[in-house]
């Protein structure tokens, strides 16, 4: 039963300029994850889909494989991550490697540890009616007391039918956490909702969480990365 890692990784980010090569703590960001992938023994290849030859080639250095090269219809804003995932299974399946096991390895995911991504795969291999885990947090705050702005600029409640109610009565909701997903390789082949109740989480602690879409966001990450190593939370 093998397993494979595919890391998405585009040329074209608009908020972060080329932020898949962009230095975080002085190595290309994309490096840590193709690193921490490899050093896993998870699995039997590390593959990057990417558009870029730049990126190509740092994969190539680092470890990883490119055996293909992404359409740029796959390559644009408006792709999501299940259309690549599937692009690459195929393409790989097409120069016929066969794998059970495909995880998704997001190149932005400097704060991911192994033992994630263990208990991801481990998951999935106990339940063999899912198709997809993946990693989640919690919301820091009820989603159900979120405010919003109307058009005149003033808050408003996004749910009113909440206002009242106590923070603490309220169910918990849970956020993707943007780190990886684990997949039967047929199940991102058939196009499996990654949102429903084909999917278990991993639940990870919201210190070990940072989105990176914009550049406060990659400061916060910068930010937590240095605090959590200092504490010996992290691989370096």
């Amino acid at each position: 039963m093998s397993a494979i890692a595919i890391i998405p990784a585009r040329g074209g980010s608009k908020r972060i300029p080329r932020k898949n090569l962009k230095l975080f703590h002085g190595e290309p960001m994309i490096a840590r994850s193709i690193r921490l992938a490899l050093d896993s023994g998870l699995f039997e290849r590390v593959i990057v889909s990417t558009d870029d030859e730049e990126i190509a080639a740092l994969a190539r250095a680092r470890g990883a494989e490119v055996p293909f090269m992404r359409p740029a219809a796959l390559a644009d804003d408006f792709t999501g991550t299940a259309a690549v995932m599937a692009h690459a299974v195929e393409a790989l399946r097409q120069a016929g490697h066969d794998f059970e096991w495909t995880c998704c390895l997001y190149a932005t995911a400097p704060l991911l540890q192994k033992r994630f991504l263990c208990q991801g795969l481990d998951r999935l291999k106990e339940q063999v009616d899912k198709s997809f885990a993946f990693s989640v947090c919690e919301f820091g705050f009820p989603v159900q007391r979120a405010l919003t702005l109307d058009e005149q600029g003033a808050l408003t409640a996004l749910y009113p039918e909440y206002r009242q109610t106590r923070s603490q009565d309220l169910p918990p909701a849970l956020q993707d956490a943007g780190q990886f997903y684990w997949g039967r390789s047929e199940a991102w082949l058939r196009g499996d909702v990654l949102y429903s109740e084909k999917s278990l989480p991993v639940i990870l602690p919201r210190y070990l969480v940072q989105d990176i879409d914009t550049d406060e966001d990659w400061r916060r990450a910068e930010y937590l990365y240095s605090a959590l190593l200092a504490g010996g939370e992290l691989e370096p």
